[in-house]
């Protein structure tokens, strides 16, 4: 093979760099290393320059990049981290370039932490891929004329969304392929656990971030004829066909640490309406169901649902509810190791609804320990979701915050998808498709974070199945939306 690649590395005076210079440039197939840096880096390398850059993720990095590489493919490190290039890597990275026409390859890879060494496997990319932390690993190998066409195609001069958006409109007219092999090593410096890592995107230091990322998708959404105006369909409303306003709905299953909690900061509520809390106990075996039982005897307003079918998740917990003779015209999440803020959390909801006429309402939340103590980020208001934008920046982000509440016939209409993890956000962006969603942007509900949440401490693959769960509903999603914009 003749040389096919130029690398772009990021440099900040690492001494590990001059080890990846070499990993690079002992394939026969790479041209050139450019070193992505501020100042001069003082490296002397055969085939090695600097390319002066300010922003190493923003477009005037890439539009240097695509004028720079004279050669059929692109390698580009997103990071500045060592990699170990595994037996002919790049070699069959080119292989699966080639043979596919790909506009992007990437790969597994094994990931150094410490002295461990772990497989690190990533996901396929599906067309509702489109979350900005999608996980393609550190190495990136474009072709260089669909990188190039991309960034011709570039509206906006980003500062932290180039590479974001360099992506999206490579995807638009390529594919993006994975390479499901354990092609390089690198180094992992990011040791947090899953649960410390999911709140990223909506903690306030990253505003300005998510605001360009923001763009970059809705030019993005444009482009693929996705993009739904802030017109929306009013719901209407069925008058009092239902026993209670509005039902708080809990789905358990062996939570004795914290279902009292729970419980109680539901019955506690004030509002001008009747409401009820339906708890649906999916089989817990841990004593969860007997103090269920205890408060129930003393207030009538507890409903203890037991399915029917023993094959439920979350989703399908709240199908039970939902559609039994229990449930509200309004029905109100709360998850059964969380707590309300205060007693006003109903009423600021349902004065939402019914000054609004929204289908759903989602609310803001404080991150706390499990003795309600707050912990870092603290306020998560969720303030990517706004009336003119929300629906559409709702694909690009990974949830849409709590409480979330429902207008029951709607919901009923729709049904929860009978998963675990998900299934509210899928509800979210199908409701959100035709209806306007309302909002509450200061604290009225406290997440709780311990070692039991389901979320606190996943493996790679657990991780992976996740997220190509909620990729595949934006997939769905982006569809149904090409249907809309198209009017069939």
């Amino acid at each position: 093979m003749s040389k096919k690649i130029t690398v772009f590395l990021p440099y900040h005076q690492n001494d590990f760099t001059s080890q990846t210079i070499d990993a690079f440039q002992a394939s026969s197939l790479v041209d050139h290393v450019y070193l992505m840096t501020n100042a001069p880096s003082g490296i002397n390398k055969p085939n090695t320059a600097d390319l002066t850059v300010a922003n190493p993720l923003g477009s005037e990095t890439f539009q240097k990049i695509a004028k720079a590489s004279k050669t059929e493919y692109t390698a580009i490190l997103i990071k500045d981290t060592l990699i170990d290039l595994g037996q002919f890597a790049l070699e069959r990275f080119v292989q699966i370039a080639d043979a596919t026409a790909a506009g992007l390859v990437y790969s597994d890879f094994i990931e150094i932490k410490g002295e461990a060494k772990s497989n690190h496997p990533v996901n396929d990319y599906q067309f509702g891929s489109v979350r900005d932390d999608f996980d393609f690993g550190p190495l990136l190998i474009f072709n260089t004329a669909a990188l190039q066409a991309a960034v011709k195609a570039f509206e906006s001069e980003f500062k932290h969304a180039g590479l974001y958006d360099l992506r999206l409109r490579v995807s638009q007219n390529n594919e993006l392929v994975r390479v499901s092999e354990f092609l390089y090593s690198t180094v992992e410096t990011d040791l947090r656990k899953s649960g410390e890592k999911m709140f990223d995107y909506v903690d306030p230091k990253n505003r300005e971030v998510q605001i360009e990322m923001e763009q970059a998708f809705t030019q993005h959404l444009k482009a693929i004829g996705a993009f739904l105006k802030p017109d929306f369909k009013d719901v209407e409303d069925v008058g009092g066909s239902f026993p209670v306003e509005a039902a708080v709905v809990i789905p358990v299953r062996n939570r004795i640490r914290t279902i009292k909690d729970a419980v109680d900061s539901v019955l506690s509520q004030e509002a001008d309406f009747d409401f009820n809390l339906i708890v649906v106990d999916n089989y817990s075996t841990d004593g969860t169901l007997e103090i269920l039982n205890e408060i129930a005897a003393k207030d009538s307003r507890l409903k203890v649902l037991i399915p029917e079918r023993k094959d439920l998740g979350i989703g399908g917990c709240w199908n039970v509810a939902v559609h039994s003779e229990h449930c509200g015209k309004y029905a109100i999440q709360l998850d059964s190791d969380d707590v309300y803020k205060d007693n006003t959390t109903l009423q600021r909801v349902v004065d939402v609804f019914r000054v609004e006429k929204c289908a759903m309402v989602v609310g803001s939340y404080e991150m706390t320990d499990v003795n309600l103590q707050p912990i870092p980020p603290g306020l998560l208001d969720h303030k990517e979701w706004t009336p003119e934008n929300g629906r559409n920046n709702a694909i690009r982000i990974n949830g849409l915050g709590a409480p979330r509440a429902f207008y029951t016939p709607v919901l009923r209409s729709i049904n929860v998808p009978n998963v675990s993890y998900g299934e509210d956000y899928a509800l979210g962006l199908a409701i959100s498709r035709t209806y306007q969603i309302g909002r509450i942007y200061d604290a009225i509900y406290c997440v709780r974070r311990w070692d039991d949440n389901t979320d606190a401490s996943l493996d790679i693959n657990k991780m992976n199945a996740h997220n190509a769960y909620k990729d595949k509903i934006r997939t769905f999603e982006l569809k149904a939306r090409q249907q809309k914009v198209a009017g069939k």
